[in-house]
């Protein structure tokens, strides 16, 4: 396969992982490949994304890691091949590579979880509510790239929207809710957008209210992508200047803890479709 210049967040998520089985076997990169019968820097380029890899051959080093658990290595095989390309390679070279990077992770999950402290959810987002948050970059963005991006922002609602939907928990703080992005009546008709969709049977829309004492990443923008094994999710945090993507074992149990916590202090889903509605109303 010929060599990529820039591999996706998904690429490299795969090359990790094969990374770490490799070092969990104990086996140095150029004993790998001459195990393989490869060359010897072969393995260094998959494991940075660099080079794709068969089926085959990701089943001989699964082997030659001594990987036992079938259940990951099914998943790894699943990401081997030609990459297919997504509708967000429409978008590419025209939007931020990491805007690429978020939907493509959320397209090949098995389910979603996000926490958003000051934000509606990107995927829930009206079209005047997404060109009123990026009307206020600084320094201003050009006119066509807000509508490719607000477009980009739109299409990613499909994970939500195909058969079979993907599951989705989305915990929201009430400061978010209460943000008039846009003037009154964009924020009123973001709230009742909000509200429809957490009808939806995929989906949990649950928000922290105001008077909660406190929990893990407050002010943070978290999005927890579960895969088909637990060893290849992936959890991406908004930062000033782009997406910032964790993988680790330790760092993914770290956010699952922390997004646990922030559960157990929303209102259920019923309770927070009213406080939505309530503030709606109150605009």
């Amino acid at each position: 396969m010929a060599p990529r210049h820039s591999p996706t967040v998904r690429q490299r998520r795969f090359g990790a992982e094969l990374r770490r089985l490799r070092e969990e076997a104990g086996l140095s990169a150029p004993v790998a490949a001459q195990r393989l019968g490869a060359d010897r820097t072969m393995i260094s380029n998959i494991e940075a994304g660099r080079f794709g890899i068969s089926e085959g051959r990701l089943r001989r080093l699964a082997s030659i890691y001594g990987c036992g658990d079938a259940g990951l290595v099914e998943a790894l095989a699943a990401m081997t091949g030609g990459r297919v390309r997504g509708w967000w390679d429409e978008y590419r070279g025209k939007i931020p590579a990491d805007f690429l990077d978020v939907a493509e992770v959320e397209h090949h999950a098995s389910a979603l979880r996000t926490l958003q402290t000051a934000h509606i959810p990107g995927m829930f987002q009206t079209e005047d509510h997404a060109r009123a948050l990026f009307g206020l970059y600084i320094p201003a963005l050009p006119r066509l790239e807000i509508e490719l991006r607000i477009a980009h922002r739109q299409a990613r609602r499909e994970v939500i929207t195909r058969t079979p939907a993907l599951p989705y928990v989305g915990m929201v703080h009430e400061a978010a809710l209460r943000m008039c992005v846009g003037g009154r009546k964009v924020a009123r008709a973001q709230l009742e957008r909000l509200s429809r969709e957490s009808t939806r049977a995929n989906v949990r829309l649950l928000v922290i209210p105001f008077g909660t004492e406190g929990f893990p990443m407050a002010g943070e923008t978290v999005l927890y992508a579960s895969a088909a094994n637990s060893r290849l999710d992936t959890v991406e945090v908004d930062s000033p200047t782009g997406a910032v993507f964790f993988d680790s074992p330790t760092q993914l149990a770290n956010f699952r803890k922390r997004l646990d916590v922030v559960e157990r202090v929303t209102l259920n889903p019923e309770r927070s479709r009213d406080l939505i509605l309530e503030i709606a109303r109150s605009l």
